[in-house]
């Protein structure tokens, strides 16, 4: 179930072994409701898998973008002079937005976006369940488009 929606061998063995120990660190949230663990094993593998493709679609992003813009390297170089005040207006008004928010959704809008942690990693900082913390982001999503686009 994991090879086909990852098909990088070494990246489909990591989210089977990323599968078990979630499931071993969160064995007492699995409640059994006439159902084997196997499909309770199957969502947690296919959540990681989304997430590592999600990741690795990011990365690919991001090294295209610095390919295709030569006068920018990653981190060390300024950026050219006619798009920096682009992007300062455009940190600024991003900034703004995440200060009207709800502190939580915020928080959970840097967790996932900016520092681009798991969504397992955000929901335990936030100390929620994954299902609570895919409530609060897609909530947070909804309140920043309002508050942004306004």
């Amino acid at each position: 179930m994991i090879l086909p929606r990852l098909p990088v061998p070494e990246l489909a063995e990591d989210v089977l072994k990323d599968t078990f120990r979630l499931a071993m660190e969160r064995i007492q949230q699995y409640q059994p409701q006439g159902a084997s663990i196997f499909f309770w094993l199957r969502r947690i593998a296919i959540n990681r898998a989304i997430d590592v493709h999600r990741a690795r679609q990011r990365q690919r992003k991001l090294e295209e973008a610095v390919k295709m813009e030569p006068d920018r390297t990653v981190g060390q170089r300024p950026l050219s002079p006619d798009r920096a005040p682009e992007i300062g207006e455009t940190r600024d008004m991003v900034r703004s937005a995440l200060e009207l928010l709800n502190p939580r959704y915020a928080s959970a809008l840097r967790m996932r976006l900016l520092e681009e942690l798991d969504r397992e990693e955000c929901a335990a900082a936030l100390d929620v369940t994954v299902g609570n913390f895919d409530v609060i982001f897609h909530r947070a999503c909804k309140a920043f488009r309002k508050v942004y686009v306004s």
